[in-house]
């Protein structure tokens, strides 16, 4: 990609969409978080150290974080560089546990300032953490703080040391796991050893192979297995015990809930049915009390702060029913809503089960199933007839049909053969193919997809960033009214102490704004998880939204409306034969990889035509090219170019350029600055699935089709009546492009433009929207576009619209319902109306309630 496109795309603003408030969905919601706060108690770090080893660590700022992404609390968003001069080992986990983005940020302000650790980073919509670390050592003190605070974090990559993790079987306790690490500890090749049992998982580093680092353990009475990154791919990962843990204690506190109820009611003695409920209220709060306790030690106010101390409160005044209830129902909501959440997160890491774990390595004549990760590049494996490819690679011998709907989208096979490239993940369907790997494991084009649809989905939409500057003034308020509730009624003689307190108490927990904060979040994550399974690429939150309001569409016509490769249809001499025409444009085009010089040079090797020696090669932008020929200037291009030179072209010659464009053809003209040798005729061809793509795009509300090319008016006039746009501009020049782009802004204020991500990148960077087509092929386009279509083609951009429309309208249903939820429940509070697990129920409920609807997304059907 050339510097000057580059730097057009990095200096180019997201779009005007977020830039102007009148476009944004809420300008109340903005207009009262306008003013940021830089004493947010979020943002102010608490230090923490290991108790056994005094050993610190820091966790990082998330992306997906309501309180500190949009910087509203003077923090800033960046991601990890060591280039920046941050210094150390990166290592990544796996966070199960967090309920919604205040966890994260709670998790996050516990350990930010802690020596030893140079910069951390964790994203709540994909549970994923990156800590910078000296020393390895540290790995345990991180996944004990994060287990203090009611998460568990296993460890996804290894450090540079020799390190690995095994899964544990057999162990019944945490008891198990102390004594097997200790017993691990007190070996001379073992350096360092970790055992989790809340993971089942034991990260070792050590001097010994794998076989004696299992036979160790099978010594202590338990069975290791290594973990590779094919079992990471694995998303069927059995429940951890924590998980269960959970689920057994909520059991456990809605039975004795049960009992002190079902015990009133048969009029058992008072202090039974209290104890049934302080039990429940024990059992089944003690985790939302734990992860309390170390947020008030953050100074965050969180939803296990608001909830627990509505539960102390209601046990206080001696309401053990409503204390025991508002813990039942928060437990419960908190496992569901988790439940939900991971079904959402696990829809992208399920992609990663496409790919087969082993592959068949071909060595000699010899065939031997082989695990990937033992796989190089430049190893040649054969996937025979059905079987899934393992790893991207190039067939050196075979034909086939290959199934890439997993990577593209697409439904019909593609035709493989010697040369073409596959995909990890992609089905060969018959024939078998010699293979070879052109990446590892880790670098497949599916991982890559992952990696970055895990990156999209952290990241903030301009909606959400609205939503969490409004909550984190919202809490705050509520919580004072619920504090001036509690006092002053009271002392002004208006009531009694308990039943203003107990007023209070439901105003804490109608203070949590989980429902709120999670409404754009999970519609973002399910959308951009439908679209990637349907092979389109959206490269955040904020591309998704501009995609929702696009209102009009420019197309680049070469290789995206139409196939891209023009072939020569005729030849008219003029001064010059047949070969002589050809062997003078295939030397001028050499070097070219325009699609109609590629035409004209497969027209050359198809007969045989060989090029002549030249010097002094020159690109004339926008109108052909030049080369010297023994000393003769020639040149190659649009009949403009010859205009310009000069050349005067006599009424014979002037008809058949007329009427060759008329019919559609692009027309190349060869010769000097005195004769012309000759005329070539090339024509593209309108792609199948275009004109059925347009048709849909009009359907879900495009208003506005147009066609770019630099292509003569004949050609752009043919081809736009066989697609169906609504306007094309032809004989564009590179900046030509840039500024029609403008104009439709102007007229149609959110526009999309649709190229290949490299020619046309001055344009997809003006407009709002940049889409990228054939990402599959070129990692070029999958880093610089904001959507990407990873097939060829425009069959899945209809639904990338609608899916972004209807994302939109679940984001606007959701904070409204949120809202609507809480301001009912406020109106009922002070008549009497409203009791505390009724409170509890419209939390928790609107949490699940938004979920749900989010969760819609994942299930849309290609349109």
């Amino acid at each position: 990609m050339p510097n000057q496109a580059k730097k057009a795309l990095e200096a180019h603003p997201l779009s005007s969409y977020g830039q102007d408030p009148k476009n944004n969905i809420f300008p109340m919601l903005l207009e009262m978080a306008t003013h940021k706060t830089s004493n947010c108690s979020c943002c102010e770090p608490t230090e923490e150290s290991d108790d056994q080893n005094n050993l610190p660590f820091i966790m990082i700022k998330s992306p997906s974080s309501p309180c500190c992404d949009d910087n509203s609390c003077g923090a800033e968003e960046r991601e990890l560089d060591i280039k920046d001069g941050i210094s150390g080992h990166i290592f990544e986990f796996r966070v199960e546990g967090m309920d919604c983005p205040v966890c994260a940020q709670t998790l996050e302000k516990i350990l930010i300032k802690i020596p030893g650790v140079n910069d951390a980073k964790v994203n709540y919509s994909t549970s994923k953490m990156q800590v910078v670390a000296d020393d390895e050592s540290l790995l345990e003190s991180i996944q004990k703080h994060a287990q203090k605070l009611g998460f568990t974090a296993t460890p996804l990559t290894q450090s540079k040391k020799k390190g690995q993790t095994f899964n544990i079987a057999g162990m019944d306790c945490g008891v198990c796991a102390e004594t097997l690490e200790k017993y691990l500890k007190t070996l001379p090749a073992v350096r360092e050893a970790s055992v989790n049992f809340s993971t089942g998982k034991l990260k070792i580093v050590h001097d010994m192979t794998i076989e004696e680092v299992m036979n160790a353990v099978s010594k202590s009475g338990y069975k290791a297995n290594l973990v590779s990154s094919s079992k990471e791919r694995n998303p069927n990962t059995p429940v951890t015990a924590a998980k269960k843990f959970n689920v057994s204690s909520n059991s456990i506190s809605g039975i004795l809930l049960a009992l002190g109820y079902f015990g009133t009611l048969a009029h058992v003695p008072e202090l039974i049915s209290i104890l049934f409920y302080a039990a429940a209220v024990a059992i089944g709060g003690y985790k939302p009390a734990k992860s309390a306790y170390y947020a008030v030690r953050s100074k965050s106010l969180d939803m296990n702060v608001l909830m627990t101390t509505a539960a102390i409160g209601a046990a206080m005044i001696g309401q053990w029913l409503e204390a025991a209830t508002v813990v039942w129902l928060f437990s419960l909501g908190i496992y569901l809503q988790t439940r939900t959440l991971d079904k959402t997160r696990n829809s992208i890491r399920s992609l990663m089960s496409l790919t087969p774990p082993e592959a068949w390595l071909k060595i000699g004549q010899d065939l031997i199933r082989t695990s990937v990760d033992d796989i190089s590049v430049g190893d040649t494996i054969v996937i025979k007839p059905g079987e899934k490819i393992p790893l991207d690679g190039e067939i050196v011998s075979g034909i086939s049909s290959i199934n890439q709907a997993a990577i593209t989208g697409e439904s019909v096979p593609s035709d493989k053969s010697e040369g073409d490239t596959v995909y990890a993940g992609t089905i060969n369907e018959n024939g078998s193919l010699e293979v070879k790997v052109t990446k590892l494991i880790e670098d497949t084009t599916i991982a890559k997809i992952i990696h970055l649809v895990e990156e999209a989905q952290g990241k903030k939409a301009e909606t959400q960033a609205i939503v969490d500057r409004f909550a984190k003034i919202y809490t705050p308020i509520v919580f004072l009214l619920a504090i001036l509730t509690i006092l002053v009624p009271p002392l002004l003689g208006l009531g009694t102490w308990s039943a203003w307190f107990y007023k209070g108490l439901e105003l804490l927990v109608i203070a949590c704004p989980c429902a709120l904060v999670i409404s754009t979040p999970v519609a973002i994550v399910s959308a951009i998880g439908n679209a990637a399974k349907n092979g389109v690429l959206i490269k955040g939150g904020t591309y998704l939204e501009v995609a929702g309001t696009i209102q009009a569409i420019a197309f680049d016509k070469t290789g995206t409306l139409t196939a891209g490769k023009p072939k020569v249809v005729k030849i008219i001499p003029i001064k010059g034969s047949e070969p002589e025409i050809i062997s003078v444009a295939r030397t001028i085009e050499e070097h070219s990889q325009h699609p109609i010089a590629l035409a004209i040079l497969d027209y050359a090797r198809a007969n045989n035509i060989s090029s002549q020696n030249a010097d002094s090669f020159k690109a004339i932008v926008g109108k052909g090219a030049q080369a010297s020929i023994e000393g003769t200037e020639y040149f190659a291009g649009k009949p403009e170019l010859f205009r310009e030179l000069g050349l005067p072209l006599d009424s014979e010659v002037q008809i058949s350029i007329e009427t060759s464009q008329n019919e559609g053809n692009s027309i190349v003209m060869v010769g000097t600055k005195a004769k012309l040798l000759g005329i070539i005729l090339v024509a593209d061809f309108v792609r199948d699935v275009t004109v059925t793509a347009l048709k849909k795009l009009k359907e879900v509300g495009i208003v506005q089709a147009v066609m770019l090319t630099g292509d003569n008016e004949g050609t752009a006039r043919k081809v736009a009546s066989e697609t169906g746009v609504d306007q094309y501009f032809s004989e564009l020049l590179p900046e030509d492009k840039l500024n029609t782009v403008k104009m439709l802004q102007q007229e149609y204020k959110v526009v999309a433009m649709v190229g290949d991500g490299i020619n046309d990148a001055p344009a997809l960077a003006t407009a709002n929207l940049g889409i990228a087509m054939g990402g599959a092929g070129t990692d070029t386009a999958m880093e610089t576009a904001d959507i990407v279509l990873m097939a060829d083609n425009l069959e899945k951009l209809p639904h990338t619209i609608k899916l972004s429309r209807q994302a939109l309208r679940i984001i606007k249903q959701n904070i409204w319902f949120a809202i609507l939820v809480k301001f009912v429940a406020l109106v009922l509070i002070f008549p009497g109306w409203l009791t505390l697990w009724m409170a509890v129920m419209s939390d928790t409920g609107a949490a699940l309630l938004v979920i749900f609807n989010s969760m819609r997304l994942m299930r849309m059907k290609d349109c």
